[in-house]
Formats: C-alpha cells, structure tokens, sequence
C-alpha cells in the first residue's frame, strides 16, 4: 500500500481519538439514523479529508428513492453510502439496499456504515450482479498508534481515493484469496513444479501432472474453494493472465526475429 502522507496521517490520528468518545456517546443515547447521518458527514470530512460543501451529497436521488450519502471527486459520482442509526446492527437486507442503488447507477463502490461499523463492498457487474466485502472496520476498536489501523482507513479517505490505494488493496486481497490460490495450484506450471520436486525426492516413482491434480482435488483443498461463482471466476481471470502473458511473450519473440533478420539483411530497413 502507498505510504500515508504526514498531514493525512496526523489528520487520522487527531480523527480516532476524537471521535471514538462521539460515537460512544451516540451509542449510549441510541440516537437516530438522521443524527448518525450528521455524525458520518463529519466524520467524511474530519477523518476522511472530503470537503462537505463539494465531494459530498446528501440524500441522492435514484429512481424516486435515496441513498443517504454520496461522494463525488471532480464533480464525477465515485461512491454511495448507506447510513444506519448507530444502535443498529448491519444486516445483509442493509447491503442488498446499497448494492441496489449503486447498481442502478453503475457506481462501483459502496459503504454501509452505522458510525462504528464501515464495511465497503465492490461490486462485480455481473448477471446477476454480485459485490463483495473489501474492508470491514470497527471505528471503536482502532488504536491511533497501530500503522495498520492507519493504514485500513487511509482506503477510505479521499487522497487515499485519488491515489487508487482502495483499488490496489482490493486486486491484492483477491490475489490472496482461498479461491484464487486454489485455482493456482491447478494451473500447469504450478503442477509441474510439484511434480519436479516430488520426483527430486523420489527419483525412482512415476508421478504425471494428471496425477498431482487428482490429489490436490480430491484430498488436499477443501470442495469450497474449487467450486461455485467465486472458484469459476478465478479459474477465469488466471487463464486471461496466461493468455496475456503468452501473447506479450511470442510479440517479443516475433520482435526479436524481426530485428535478427533485419541485422542480417542490410537492404532490409529497421
């Protein structure tokens, strides 16, 4: 992750230890999804760098409904957030509700938030559309002097938006993934290197990548994590690296030649 600029980092610090008490108190007087909206608003802006009269919107209007809240960068529509009173627990009913608006919008990024819950979701414009949970904070329980913590809500703040870290987080979990890792380990090249080293051990044994794949299938990682969407779109997203690698690879190959032969024959120009 890019490194927090000093200024955003003492603007997070200062945000923490003031708001934590804020939300505590709200907590403890139960108060409204109105107040909490209020609350979240200047959270945006003290916290998270937004200026309230530019980057945020109240009440955004879609198909005759609302989003409580919405962020705009250069006047351009970057997410939608969905405020719940501060009492109340986050449900999937609450996320279903963003997803929804957001998709209608063709907005990409979603918060729900309570005050002391911030759960952004990214959603995949698929059929039918899915999203799925990038980063999940309990404001309440993060320490003002743990770099991590920073770190986790520098997503959220608008330099952190302006320098894609959000983005760049999100591609790096999903290459960690259960579903990710487990559609690795069945790609060719990874086998063949089990295979090396299996061989390496056991000199004398016949082992073929066929049989390799067979093991890890049936015996090694868990049914979950190599079947259903999730599985299927990793597997996918794998073989389209592949094929883009592959592709780059003979471009340069084919360059090479072009130049070899080129050198080769004066008369022909480079």
């Amino acid at each position: 992750m890019a490194s927090i600029p000093k200024k955003v980092n003492e603007r997070l610090v200062a945000g923490i230890k003031k708001y934590q008490p804020i939300l505590a108190a709200a907590k403890a007087r139960d108060v409204g999804e109105a107040d909490t909206v209020t609350i979240i608003k200047d959270m945006l802006s003290d916290i998270f760098g937004y200026d309230k009269y530019s980057d945020l919107t109240s009440e955004y209007a879609i198909r005759g409904t609302y989003c409580d809240l919405a962020t705009k960068i250069d006047d351009v529509l970057q997410t939608l957030i969905e405020v719940k009173a501060i009492g109340l627990d986050l449900k999937d009913q609450h996320v279903k509700q963003a997803v929804d608006y957001a998709a209608n919008q063709g907005v990409e990024w979603v918060l729900l938030t309570n005050g002391i819950c911030w759960r952004v979701y990214r959603l995949t414009f698929s059929k039918p559309i899915d999203h799925e949970l990038v980063v999940d904070i309990d404001f309440s329980t993060l320490n003002p002097r743990s770099e991590n913590d920073l770190e986790l809500i520098y997503l959220w703040c608008k330099e952190g938006w302006q320098r894609s870290v959000l983005g760049e987080y999100h591609t790096q979990k999903q290459a960690l993934s259960r579903f990710f890792v487990g559609a690795m380990l069945q790609t060719d090249p990874v086998l063949e290197v089990i295979r090396r080293e299996l061989r390496r051990i056991s000199p004398d044994v016949r082992i073929d990548i066929n049989q390799i794949k067979s093991v890890l299938l049936n015996e090694v990682i868990k049914r979950e994590v190599i079947e259903g969407d999730k599985a299927e779109e990793a597997r996918k997203k794998i073989a389209k690296a592949t094929a883009k690698a592959i592709r780059a690879s003979n471009s340069k190959t084919v360059q090479k030649e072009s130049e070899s032969d080129a050198t080769a024959d004066p008369d022909i120009p480079v």
